[in-house]
């Protein structure tokens, strides 16, 4: 594995990044504590995600591109009012998706025999649900998060 390779690449491209947010975005529609921010789910969800996710680490940048970009998150999340449990849930749970991905990898190399990457996918975690949490509770451009772009994650 190259030192010049992308998170993105890392974790197995598009295929890898989708089928663990599907994981994750499947145990979230069940969860007593997620659940009322997800209601019955939207067909867009896991598509969106995976897209921000990819160029969040460093592959292709269609989010930004082709599906509103940093506005659109910012809008998913206004007025949503984020409680320190379900960001702590939500973290829990995308943790335990990517445990069951590394689970089952199987390659030389990949997510499974690199805690650095699962810790650095951990980390974004923690600070892309403080920018949702912030954001969800913003009454005016004042209250909103530094962080307004889609953030490209060592």
């Amino acid at each position: 594995m190259g030192h010049n390779e992308t998170i993105y690449e890392r974790i197995g491209g598009d295929a890898s990044l989708r089928s663990t947010v599907n994981d994750f975005y499947s145990s979230v529609l069940k969860d007593p504590i997620l659940q009322p921010l997800f209601g019955e789910g939207a067909a867009h969800h896991v598509d969106h995600l995976t897209a921000f996710l990819a160029e969040v680490f460093g592959g292709p940048t269609r989010y930004t591109d082709e599906l509103g970009g940093f506005a659109t998150i910012l809008e998913s999340h206004q007025g949503l009012a984020i409680t320190d449990a379900q960001r702590t849930r939500f973290i829990e749970l995308f943790d335990a998706a990517v445990a069951r991905a590394a689970a089952l990898d199987t390659a030389e190399g990949g997510i499974a025999a690199d805690a650095a990457l699962r810790r650095s996918l951990h980390e974004y975690l923690v600070f892309g649900t403080e920018v949702a949490q912030v954001n969800s509770h913003a009454q005016d451009e004042g209250d909103l998060h530094p962080c307004q772009e889609v953030p490209r994650w060592p």
